[in-house]
Formats: structure tokens, sequence, C-alpha cells
């Protein structure tokens, strides 16, 4: 074989292992196609389901679908059912893979989380190798779940002593643990404060090509937090939306998620956005229609705070939606 031969024939050889290579490798995950999302608030973060309202019933899902969304994201508060080995309780794994193949059934895209592991945000360091232990056991349950249709998000609301600082440290022994049994799954990370905004400015991720950033939305929080016991101290009612405050505040915020999309390529979904019912309809779906479509604006996915049990949307009980806010939120758009 002549050099000319053996060049040509290296340079084929080269192609082929690169297309091979190319073929083997998913490309990087930016953005995930959520479309229109909900969260099924308060049913599986509680300590046991139904303690801050109704459990999930089987036809919720249909409801939800049918309304126009594509997506629910599911808040699980696993920490909450382990043993003293670190176990997950058989039977609540069982109840949530039972609800997310209720929601796979109806078409819906599920986003999988870990909520309220209140341990992990004061002690990071030490309930890491704990948070590892609760997302190999759920990652191998669901590794036969579609891949394009079922997605995780490691941790929900990093704050008090989970900050962006130790955040890589914190989460990457449990990213580890998902990449176990499921090697190319989308995972959703969100970062300090509470997954604010603001949060996105020095928020690293751990390395890995399908990581996608996440953020919630609850500004003006004297808005749509007003009257929340739980938040100290109480906001006082009475508070209205829509001044031009307001909505310099709005534009400011999607400036910072711009800047972010510039800096890293990725596109961050709104995890959570919402007002508390105890501010008038009206106001809830004006704050709702400007958020979501202010995001729209610049790629963003938004997921809806909440279903029925907290933030509503849906009336159980009257088996409706409320009065524009299907609009408000972008449903069936």
């Amino acid at each position: 074989m002549n050099r000319k031969i053996r060049v040509m024939a290296l340079a084929a050889a080269t192609l082929l292992a690169s297309a091979a290579a190319s073929a083997a490798t998913p490309g990087a995950t930016n953005a995930l196609p959520v479309g229109r999302c909900v969260n099924m608030g308060n049913h599986l973060e509680p300590p046991q389901e139904g303690a801050w309202g109704r459990a999930i019933a089987d036809d919720d899902f249909a409801i939800i679908a049918k309304a126009g969304f594509a997506t629910i994201r599911l808040p699980v508060r696993w920490s909450g059912h382990l043993d003293a080995a670190g176990r997950i309780d058989p039977a609540f794994l069982q109840r949530v893979q039972r609800v997310v193949g209720l929601a796979r059934a109806a078409g819906l895209n599920v986003i999988l989380n870990d909520h309220n592991f209140d341990a992990l945000m004061s002690a990071p360091e030490a309930n890491r190798d704990k948070l590892a232990a609760i997302w190999r056991q759920v990652a191998k349950a669901f590794a036969d779940s579609p891949r394009d249709h079922v997605w995780f998000e490691i941790a929900n609301e990093p704050h008090d002593k989970l900050t962006n600082a130790n955040l890589v440290a914190t989460l990457s022994p449990a990213l580890a643990a998902i990449r176990e049994s499921n090697p190319d799954r989308p995972v959703i990370v969100g970062g300090e404060f509470w997954s604010g905004v603001s949060s996105l400015a020095t928020l690293q991720l751990p390395e890995d090509p399908h990581l996608v950033p996440t953020f919630h939305y609850y500004e003006p929080f004297d808005f749509t937090h007003q009257g929340a016991t739980w938040v100290e101290p109480v906001r006082p009612l009475g508070r209205v939306y829509g001044s031009e405050a307001d909505k310099a505040m709005l534009e400011a915020d999607v400036a910072k998620v711009r800047a972010f999309i510039a800096r890293t390529g990725k596109t961050p979904l709104l995890g959570e956005f919402g007002a508390i019912d105890l501010a008038p309809l009206a106001q809830r779906v004006a704050y709702a229609k400007a958020v979501r479509t202010a995001f729209d604006a610049v790629g963003v996915a938004t997921c809806s705070w909440a279903y029925t049990n907290t933030f509503p949307l849906y009336d159980s009980k009257a088996k409706q939606w409320l009065p524009g806010m299907l609009e408000a939120v972008g449903a069936g758009q």
C-alpha cells in the first residue's frame, strides 16, 4: 500500500471511528421539552400523603392532560420514608411508581424530585451520602422509564447551609448514584436561596452534559405569600400586583435569566411560580399571566405551583379549573 492510499485509509478509519463515537454518545441536554407544567404540590412531600390536603386521585392526570398541560412536577419527601438502614419504604416507593405510571398513562411527562429534605439543608456534608443513597434507589426503580419523558431533580430549593459554594460537592455523589443506572437521563439542578432567580448568577453545575438548571419565582414575595402563616414575619393581606415597580422588577429578573443563558448556553426551567389563594383570584390570574408571558419571551418553560392543594389552579370540590387560570398559565397553547 503506497503512502497516499495509507493516508486515505487512515482518514476513512478516523471518520468511521468519529461517527461511531458520536452515535454512542448522545448530545448535551440544553433544555427540556416541558411545555406547560403544573406541580402536584402538597401531595407526596408532606409527612404522609393527605396530611396537607387531599391525596392524589387516579383521574387527576387525565384532568390535567385534558386541560392542555404536557408535564407534571412531582415533589416527593423521600427522606421521610427511610428505615434505619436508609432504605426507602417499599410501599411508599410503590405508591410513587403508581403515581408516575398514572401520569405517563395520561400522556404526561414527569419531573420527579427530592423535596423537603430539611437535614440536607442544615447539614449538607453530613447528609450528602444519604441523598446519594436515596437517589441510587430511586434511579434504579425508574431506570426503565422513558428517558425522554421522565426526569429527575436532585434537591428542591437549596437553602440555609446548602449554597452555591458547596452545591457541586453536595450533589455530585447523588448524581453519580443516578448515573449508575441512568447514564444519560436529564437531571435538574437548582441553586441557593430557595432557587430564587438571583441564584443563577453564580450557579455552577457538576460536570455532566445532561444537567438542566432550574429556578423558582415568587417575586414580589409580599404579594405571592401575603398572609402565609409559615412565613416569618407574616406578610399583610391586601398587597396588589401590577405597579410600575412590579413590572420593572419582572423585567430585571428576566434579564438575569437572559444573562445566565448567554453565560452557559443552557436554558433553565422555571420549576415553580404562583401566588397564594388568599390574594383575590383576579390578582392571582394577572400575576400568573405576567410571569408566564415574560419568561415565555426568553424560551423558558414554566411549571405552575400548584394543582389543587396549595396555591390551587383547580377546585377539586367544584371539579373545575379556576376561572381565567388556564389561560393565564398558558395551558393548551
